[in-house]
């Protein structure tokens, strides 16, 4: 894309598609609202109404944590992306998943947690916990956080409390069962409360996330060239990693772990913008929630009446967007 005129127009029109899936994303579902009810239900609400209640009550919050979620893991991928310079880094890479599932069976299997709001401070306490647990392996040596011993560290983590993880569920059947229903990643279900709770932590993610662009930029041409210009290296990882964690922790413990949003959608910004992260970082803010509520909205209409979870739907359409992407382009240009 062209200069930066160029750039905010398709910023605007990103929102702007954006605004139409947020439409879509309350009227449609099991039961079809025509849009002058969705807007009647959110301007003149009438709990008596039966329309109302449904746009109200479930499919209202439903896409506000769709929204909060979709922000999060794009501004998180392209965040982790940069600061560990690996292409295929996603929420896996720095342990989030794995800490957030091992505390959500914890939670179940120890202290019978059997609510979906119990499960997310749970899930949000072990996907910080272990991120920053591989921040902190990572940053072990002479040369402090480097991206290769950072992938190290966070597939080192991932394995040991995979490993946990696993043990705990074949010792309990009844564990499994109802972690099952989190872990297959989903929207359904989430309410104004989970998306209350998790609002405040994603906005300090995002904040400390775009201030991370000049920072990320200079990271980008190597720790040497990055301590040329005057960036210290070690404080803008840590800085980085800090909304990594907050961003990727939130939205994993508020929907479960949902795959290739965080991973594909910074290369469509990349593509889109150019190496600038002071771009790329918004611009991904913006695409992951449309692309995270038109998987939504397509896992509700492909087998209706019932409804396919949204990490089956993304993983469906990730997988292979993102081998076509590596094919079009070389993996080291992404």
């Amino acid at each position: 894309m062209g200069g930066a005129g160029s750039r905010m127009a398709g910023l605007i029109a990103a929102l702007a598609v954006l605004a139409i899936l947020v439409l879509l994303s309350i009227a449609v579902g099991a039961k079809p609202i025509a849009p002058a009810t969705v807007l009647d239900a959110l301007l003149h609400y009438d709990r008596t109404l039966n329309d109302h209640l449904i746009v109200r009550s479930l499919r209202l919050p439903r896409t506000e944590v769709a929204l909060l979620v979709g922000a999060a893991l794009g501004l998180g991928g392209a965040v982790m992306q940069g600061v560990a310079r690996n292409p295929l880094a996603d929420p896996g890479i720095l342990g989030v998943n794995a800490g957030a599932a091992l505390m959500v069976v914890i939670g179940i299997y120890v202290f019978g947690i059997a609510s979906l709001y119990g499960y997310v401070w749970f899930a949000f306490a072990g996907a910080a916990g272990a991120s920053v647990a591989v921040y902190a392996i990572g940053s072990l040596g002479r040369e402090g956080a480097t991206p290769i011993k950072l992938s190290l560290a966070g597939a080192a983590i991932t394995v040991f409390l995979g490993s946990i993880t696993t043990a705990i569920l074949l010792l309990d059947v009844a564990t499994l069962d109802q972690y099952r229903f989190w872990a297959v990643g989903s929207l359904a279900g989430r309410d104004a409360q989970i998306a209350t709770s998790m609002a405040p932590f994603i906005l300090v993610g995002v904040l400390i996330a775009l201030a991370c662009g000049p920072a990320l930029n200079a990271l980008a041409l190597g720790d040497d060239m990055a301590r040329g210009l005057g960036q210290r290296v070690g404080l803008a990882r840590a800085g980085s990693a800090v909304g990594v964690v907050i961003l990727c922790g939130a939205a994993t413990a508020a929907a479960g772990p949902i795959g290739f949003v965080g991973l594909v959608v910074p290369h469509v910004a990349r593509l889109l913008t150019g190496p600038d992260y002071r771009w790329i970082l918004p611009y991904s803010m913006v695409l992951a929630p449309i692309l995270l509520l038109a998987a939504d909205i397509v896992g509700r209409v492909i087998i209706r009446p019932a409804e396919m979870q949204v990490g089956i739907v993304t993983a469906a359409i990730g997988a292979p967007f993102f081998v076509w992407l590596v094919r079009r382009r070389n993996l080291a240009e992404l």
